[in-house]
């Protein structure tokens, strides 16, 4: 778990280095919370 979680949480920094626009960077931090959410659900 603490690897899908550090993986999820490096993609997401990769993602909001690559925006050039806060709404951009929202999007993507929301895409690697929903990430990590799904992961977290299948390993229940």
């Amino acid at each position: 778990m603490r690897k899908i979680i550090a993986c999820a949480a490096l993609a997401g920094a990769m993602l909001v280095s690559a925006c050039n626009t806060i709404e951009g960077a929202g999007r993507d931090v929301s895409s690697a919370g929903d990430a990590v959410a799904g992961a977290a659900d299948n390993n229940k």
